[in-house]
C-alpha cells in the first residue's frame, strides 16, 4: 500500500514564485499541493480548509507579512513551517526572526530564472521532506523555554555587561573546536553562544546557510556572545576566544600556520550535498591539529560532517555530538553517531558547559591562567 503524500501550502504573493514552488511540487512522487495563497490572511482561511503537512511561507507579504502570518499559524495548530526568504540582508534578519518564533527552516529565494530549479525544485523538496512529520510541538516548547533562560542572561548582562576577552589564551592558540550544524543551526547557536565563556580555542563553524546570510548571522552571534564572533576571509589567523563562521556558497579550508592555522575561503563542488561543507573543514582540521581537535556536530538533516567527525577520530581528536531529544533534526548527529564518530553527546541546554568541561579535561594545563 503506497504511503501518503505529503500535502503542502503555498504562500507567497509573488505569482511566478508560487507556481513555480508547486509546480516542482507537482512533479514529485510523494508530495501534492493542498493549497496556494498569495498573503497572509488568505493562508490562514486555507490553512484551516485543506490542514496541511507542510507550510512554505513567504516572508515579505502585503496585509500580513510572513512573521504575523507565521505566529497565527503557530496559534492554531503547530505545523511544519519552511520560510522562503529573499537573498538580502534584511531577508536575512527577518528569517533568524522567524526560526526564533517557530518556522523550523528555510531557503533563499533566487532571482527567478537564475538558481530556481536549485533552490526551489531541489533544496525546498529536500527541506519538506525532512521537516514533515516533526513534533512542532516538542520544537516549540524546547524554544520558548531557551527563550526564557535567554531573557534571563540578557537580563544579568545589562546588569553586569561581559567584556569581549582579550587573547590571553596563548596555550590554546595551537588547538581548535572544529563544529558542523545544519537545520536548526542559527536557534541552537544562538543558545550556545550566550553560554559559552572564554577561554577556549578558536572555534571554527560551518552553517549551510545561503552566501548573504552568514555574515548577518555572524553579526547576531556576535552581538549576544562574550567571543569574538565574525564571518571568516581568507587570511584570518585562528585566534582563541575568536568565532570563525564559514560564508555561505564557499567551502572554507585551513591552512597551516605554523602550529596554528589561517583560513582559506574557496569556492569548488557541492561536498557531501553542501557548499560550505562540514565534511571539508573538519578534515582540513584533522590534517592540520591532530589529536588536538575537538569536533561537534549537531543538529541537520544529511550526512555532512559524518566522514569529518570520523577523520577528527582517526586523528586523535575528540568528538561530541548534540542528542536526539534536544535536535530540531536529528539527521547528521544520527549518522556519525551511528557510524561510531562521537565520543560522547550532549543535550543543546548543556552545549555550553559540556564544551568548557571538555576543553579543560583535554587541555587543561593550557587554561590555567589564561
Amino acid at each position: 500500500m503506497a504511503s501518503r503524500k505529503i500535502r503542502v501550502l503555498v504562500v507567497d504573493d509573488s505569482a511566478v514564485i508560487r507556481e513555480m514552488i508547486s509546480d516542482f511540487i507537482a512533479e514529485t512522487s510523494d508530495m501534492e499541493v493542498a493549497g496556494k495563497a498569495l498573503d497572509g490572511r488568505q493562508a490562514l482561511k486555507v490553512f484551516q480548509d485543506v490542514n496541511p503537512d507542510v507550510v512554505t511561507l513567504d516572508i515579505e507579504m502585503p496585509k500580513m507579512n510572513g512573521l504575523e502570518t507565521l505566529e497565527a499559524l503557530l496559534a492554531m495548530r503547530p505545523v511544519p513551517v519552511i520560510m522562503v526568504s529573499s537573498l538580502t540582508q534584511l531577508g536575512a534578519d527577518k528569517t533568524f526572526q522567524a526560526l526564533d518564533g517557530g518556522a523550523l527552516d528555510y531557503v533563499a529565494k533566487p532571482d527567478v530564472g537564475r538558481g530556481a530549479a536549485e533552490a526551489l525544485g531541489g533544496e525546498l523538496l529536500r527541506k519538506i521532506r525532512a521537516v514533515a512529520g516533526s513534533d512542532v510541538q516538542h520544537i516549540l516548547q524546547i524554544r520558548r523555554e531557551r527563550a526564557k533562560k535567554a531573557k534571563a542572561r540578557a537580563k544579568q548582562r545589562r546588569v553586569a555587561p561581559v567584556e569581549k576577552p582579550v587573547d590571553s589564551s596563548i596555550q590554546l592558540a595551537d588547538k581548535i573546536i572544529a563544529l558542523g550544524i545544519s537545520t536548526g543551526g542559527p536557534p541552537a547557536l544562538t543558545t550556545l553562544f550566550e553560554g559559552l565563556q572564554s577561554p577556549v580555542p578558536p572555534i571554527v563553524i560551518v552553517q549551510h546557510m545561503p552566501q548573504s546570510f552568514t555574515k548577518p548571522f555572524a553579526w547576531r552571534l556576535n552581538s549576544i556572545s562574550s567571543l569574538n564572533i565574525k564571518e571568516a576571509e581568507t587570511g584570518d589567523i585562528l585566534k582563541p576566544n575568536h568565532v570563525y563562521v564559514a560564508p555561505g556558497g564557499k567551502h572554507l579550508h585551513l591552512m597551516p600556520c605554523g602550529r596554528q592555522a589561517k583560513c582559506r575561503v574557496r569556492d569548488g563542488d557541492l561536498v557531501s550535498g553542501h557548499k560550505p561543507s562540514v565534511d571539508v573543514m573538519m578534515r582540513c582540521a584533522a590534517e592540520i591539529y591532530g589529536d588536538r581537535v575537538l569536533g561537534v556536530i549537531m543538529t541537520g538533516m544529511g550526512r555532512d560532517g559524518a566522514d569529518g567527525c570520523g577523520a577528527i577520530r582517526a586523528a586523535g581528536g575528540f568528538v561530541l555530538g548534540q542528542d536526539e531529544d534536544s535536535s530540531d533534526v536529528y539527521g547528521m548527529n544520527k549518522v556519525a553517531m551511528v557510524e561510531g564518530n562521537i565520543d560522547r553527546q550532549f543535550s543543546l541546554d548543556e552545549a555550553a558547559g559540556t564544551i568548557m568541561v571538555q576543553v579543560k579535561r583535554l587541555w587543561g594545563r593550557a587554561s590555567v591562567g589564561a
